[in-house]
């Protein structure tokens, strides 16, 4: 990526650049402690971490109001987070315990909560986007001015239902912003080598729906972006594209070691681009906090971190009867 160029800035004030960097730092941390309890066999299955990307999902949170909804991939713990799920909830499930948001069920790919608008977590390619709309459907249908947020990645980007979707969203005037969260390399193939555009955002040209590029590593830059395609939407002017360049530090999942690319270049970007060392330099120039203020946000992060470990290792396995609830809806009394 080129070297950090952030447009169309937001004005913000210490607080809520505070509070940015809180929320990337819980993710880094929380993903931090998932890859160790992979390592130690209390995580099964696939874990697919957010590191690096951080930006992102915390930028568009920036924008979203109480109502909004998200539907995302299987690289979901992030969103899970920004959106104000409880870290106890989400790392119980990722052990497959009682305490977990699908009670031990659904795992890493499949968490849902009702309370804050969040429809998973996908382990199909694609199949979130047309979800997505679904979704916005609803809240067209209701007039209830809501938007919702889909996201899918650059590997996801080439799936035929992704562009079904963008037709019909078109059509009917849909509130959905669809993110691209394109971080170069989808599973394991670099985008130059899957993808006949350059530019994937423009693939929404055809019909009708407008969109940009934005800088993912600059919670700033996606804040701002955000709030443009969140106006567009609420107006009633239909769905809108931002393709979110961005990049993640670890392989596609625990189990790649991502020999498609050089060690190089990952810590290249580490040094010069990681979001979440951006926002402190934000904060320490502009004189909005002291190291010592950083530190103490660092050891609150942990401290919930560790504690939603603990709670994740004594909170008991799902009973076998579990295995017949949440199977059909419940009928009406």
């Amino acid at each position: 990526m080129a070297a950090r160029k952030t447009q169309a800035k937001t004005n913000v004030s210490a607080e809520e650049l505070k509070t940015y960097y809180r929320d990337m730092l819980l993710i880094r941390r929380f993903e931090e402690k998932a890859g160790q309890l992979y390592g130690m066999g209390l995580i099964g299955g696939f874990c697919h971490l957010y590191i690096g990307q951080e930006a992102v999902v915390v930028g568009l949170e920036a924008a979203a109001e109480e109502g909004d909804k998200r539907i995302t991939s299987y690289r979901d713990h992030g969103h899970m987070l920004a959106c104000g799920m409880d870290p106890n909830g989400v790392m119980a499930e990722l052990t497959g315990r009682e305490g977990g948001y699908s009670k031990g069920k659904g795992g890493s790919m499949h968490m849902f909560s009702k309370e804050k608008h969040f429809y998973g977590g996908h382990g199909i390619v694609g199949a979130q986007v047309p979800l997505g709309a679904g979704l916005a459907f609803a809240d067209k249908y209701l007039d209830n001015k809501r938007v919702t947020f889909t996201y899918f990645g650059d590997g996801a980007a080439n799936q035929g239902q992704v562009y079904e979707t963008f037709n019909m969203a078109a059509l009917w005037k849909l509130p959905v912003i669809f993110v691209i969260e394109n971080n170069q390399y989808a599973m394991g193939t670099a985008q130059a080598r899957s993808t006949s555009t350059q530019d994937i955002y423009t693939r929404g040209e055809p019909f009708g729906i407008p969109g940009e590029i934005v800088d993912g590593m600059d919670v700033l830059a996606v804040k701002a972006a955000s709030e443009k395609a969140v106006k567009h939407c609420r107006s009633g002017k239909g769905p809108y594209i931002l393709e979110v360049k961005t990049y993640r530090y670890r392989g596609h999942s625990m189990s790649d070691p991502a020999k498609y690319r050089t060690r190089e270049e990952v810590q290249k970007m580490r040094e010069e681009r990681d979001p979440i060392e951006h926002v402190r330099e934000l904060l320490l120039t502009g004189k909005h906090a002291t190291e010592d203020d950083l530190k103490a946000i660092d050891k609150e992060i942990k401290d919930i971190v560790n504690k939603s470990a603990d709670f994740a290792k004594e909170s008991p396995e799902p009973a076998l009867e579990e295995l017949w609830t949440d199977i059909y809806a419940e009928a009406d009394a």
